[in-house]
């Protein structure tokens, strides 16, 4: 099963999104979990390597199960790992071959174009605290078929 660590930063009140190039849709910056790395490492390397800037204290906010299905059959499945830091140290490439970085609105992660299930992270990330854990089903023209989010907060347990 392949595992994906991805970063978003907030600051003032706006979030730092790739838009990539194949569907137009926006991410957090990140990318695949090398061998022996912890999705720390990866999360903060891949930030750096997309975006030119090191993330500051970052920290985990949550872990995902995402699903294609075909069907009744699972053709693809991997594991996500979604962090958040508040601020970021340098100035953000425009540009990479992985797309373009923009700054955005945190409001603005309720509309843009993307995949449902990051909707659902990504606005969790900015906006609730806690960690948050779910499985996504998705077709294979990503279509979100199922969603299943449990949430923990410090001190207040687990919320379903």
């Amino acid at each position: 099963m392949q595992r994906i660590a991805n970063l978003l930063v907030k600051k003032d009140d706006k979030v730092l999104l790739l838009k990539k190039p194949r569907r137009g849709w926006y991410v957090a910056p990140g990318g695949k979990i090398e061998s022996g790395e912890s999705i720390f490492e990866a999360a903060s390397r891949e930030f750096r390597e997309e975006t030119g800037t090191t993330a500051m204290k970052p920290h985990l906010k949550g872990v995902y199960t995402m699903v294609i299905r075909r069907g009744e059959e699972v053709v693809n499945e991997w594991m996500l790992f979604t962090f958040v830091a508040e601020n970021l140290e340098g100035i953000p490439y425009k540009e990479t071959r992985e797309g373009v970085l923009e700054w955005h609105p945190i409001e603005d992660l309720k509309h843009l174009p993307m995949a449902e299930g990051d909707r659902t992270n990504l606005l969790f990330a900015v906006e609730q605290s806690g960690t948050q854990y779910g499985t996504f089903t998705y077709t294979e023209e990503f279509q979100l078929l199922e969603e299943k989010i449990q949430i923990s907060c410090e001190g207040d347990g687990w919320n379903a």
